[in-house]
């Protein structure tokens, strides 16, 4: 992924509305694409790596389903044609642990985004029963899957990213 940069942050959100116009003046001002995924709602890293991905290489080919880049990355992520459902894995209002996508990546914009952000270094690959029963709710994973994969819940995950371009 060297069009982009994922960093992790935690963001209080008071107004939704009002932090995304914030960060999509930052955005425009830097020329670059900026993507929060709600870290409790992905298979980690990994997870926001491959949406992003499939999200930039539907807009080069034209094939994209929505308007904008940063909605695309959030329909891969959710392994959905629906925005509503996008959206669940964006931010919300409130104490958010995101993963903060930059596409190209930016320094300055990391820099004035961290006016907003606080940028930390940890580790949310951990996937605690919580969130596994989460992530295999919203995407339809069996636990005859599951055991299939190892247990290995984060690659059905990804799977199911890569079959939204299929099922388009």
């Amino acid at each position: 992924m060297n069009e982009c940069e994922v960093k992790e942050g935690v963001i209080e959100v008071n107004s939704l509305p009002a932090f995304l116009r914030k960060m999509a003046e930052v955005a425009e001002m830097y020329q670059t694409h900026i993507i929060c995924f709600d870290a409790d709602e992905m298979a980690g890293r990994g997870h926001v790596e491959k949406a992003v991905r499939h999200a930039v290489r539907s807009w080069q080919k034209g094939r994209a389903i929505s308007r904008s880049l940063e909605m695309e990355a959030l329909l891969y992520a959710a392994g959905t044609r629906q925005c509503r459902i996008g959206t669940e894995m964006g931010l919300h209002e409130g104490t958010n642990r995101s993963y903060v996508c930059f596409c190209p990546p930016s320094p300055e914009a990391t820099e004035t985004l961290g006016e907003m952000v606080r940028w930390v270094d940890e580790d949310w690959e951990e996937i605690d029963p919580t969130r596994q029963a989460r992530l295999m709710k919203r995407f339809e994973i069996t636990e005859e899957e599951l055991e299939a994969a190892d247990g290995r819940l984060a690659l059905l995950v990804y799977e199911r990213v890569a079959l939204l371009e299929i099922n388009r």
